[in-house]
């Protein structure tokens, strides 16, 4: 159970960002919204969230871990529910920043509650949680709109509002009433963070794959949509990929609490780089299917092992905010590789992407080393 709990969590995380893109038009029509109102429905929730990371992560260490991820879960369903009953566009901004903290506040706890519920296996409960949340990204969309998306909106939001209240039940009835007291906490230098050279080459590693992964699921939909796929097209190629990730992360899951960890890190961006080229040349639909197996491939190769790195690697006291930077780095990763070459000529993308993928490879040796010689 409490395995249960913050994977159900992690749902409800997921959820929401896989169904809101799909409710913004709904969300525009009953409020009259325009573009530029459309933009702060989306993104509020998102500045709330890199806010509530850091956080997070500080207080997952300063306080016991899972009462603070009990408050996450808790703002983020009542977030959810004033969201569903928003009656304003003021209103609905406040709940999806509400929303949005409570998912920062939770989401870099999740992988550090499930590494100490299965410390000796802790790579394949990585595997785990990740599959899960690779088919809910992958079949919520397509449930959601063959079934639920006669009603309204806001039916979405009061779902995820549920399943977060599910968590938080189980979470507390199974885990922090069995949990002894907290000792007093000791004194953390954060200073050490910046003295774990080791540290920094995994959150490099993770800035580079998770840089040129979004870019390519930025880029997907654009070069699709010119070639004149429509939306059911897009769709199935942005499944694949999930899809791709979720078998291939089950695949692995018996192989990262191996030696096996440093060659499933590399392949990520080997992966990536094959991939890459689909988003540049007209080469027909299914080359860029083959291209979102790769890319699903490559998410699912550095996604659990790199979370395992840089819990190995953080200095005692900071496994939390040590996750909460991980997650900051591959949002940043994210947001610079697109700011920087959505404009920018295909050649030139192309060759800024192949250098990023070079970088993470290269990180990957130096840590992936260090990982299995401490193993």
């Amino acid at each position: 159970m409490a395995i249960v709990g913050p994977i159900a969590a992690n749902v409800a995380f997921v959820i929401e960002i896989t169904l809101v893109p799909l409710l913004l038009p709904a969300i525009q029509q009953q409020f009259g919204l325009t573009i530029g109102d459309l933009g702060w429905v989306f993104n509020s929730y998102g500045l709330a969230v890199a806010i509530g990371v850091l956080f997070g992560g500080w207080w997952g260490d300063a306080f016991h871990t899972n009462k603070v991820f009990g408050l996450g879960v808790a703002l983020f369903a009542i977030g959810s529910l004033l969201v569903a009953a928003a009656d304003s566009f003021d209103a609905l901004i406040m709940a999806r920043i509400l929303q949005g903290l409570g998912a920062g506040i939770f989401s870099p706890l999740v992988p550090l509650l499930l590494t100490r519920a299965s410390p000796r296996k802790p790579g394949r409960m990585l595997i785990v949680w990740g599959s899960v949340a690779g088919y809910v990204a992958a079949f919520a969309p397509v449930l959601y709109g063959s079934i639920l998306s006669e009603y309204s909106w806001t039916l979405a939001f009061i779902l995820n509002a549920i399943i977060a209240t599910i968590a938080l039940v189980i979470l507390t009835g199974s885990t922090i009433a069995a949990r002894p007291r907290n000792r007093p906490a000791a004194k953390r230098n954060y200073s050490e963070l910046f003295r774990a050279r080791d540290l920094w080459v995994a959150f490099l590693y993770v800035f580079c794959t998770y840089g040129t992964i979004t870019y390519y699921l930025f880029r997907l939909p654009i070069w699709l949509s010119n070639n004149a796929v429509g939306e059911a097209g897009i769709g199935l190629v942005l499944s694949v990929v999930w899809l791709a990730f979720s078998i291939l992360s089950a695949l692995l899951r018996n192989l990262v609490d191996k030696p096996h960890v440093r060659t499933i890190m590399l392949a990520a961006p080997l992966l990536i780089l094959v991939a890459l080229p689909a988003l540049f040349y007209s080469w027909g639909l299914l080359p860029v299917l083959l291209s979102a197996v790769l890319i699903g491939a490559g998410l699912a190769c550095s996604n659990a092992p790199s979370t395992q790195m840089i819990l190995r690697f953080a200095p005692k006291g900071l496994s939390a905010v040590s996750t909460s930077l991980d997650i900051t780095f591959a949002r940043f990763g994210g947001i610079a590789t697109v700011a920087t070459l959505a404009a920018t000529r295909p050649s030139h993308a192309a060759a800024a992407l192949s250098i990023l993928c070079l970088v993470a490879a290269c990180c990957a040796l130096a840590a992936g080393r260090r990982l299995t010689a401490t193993g």
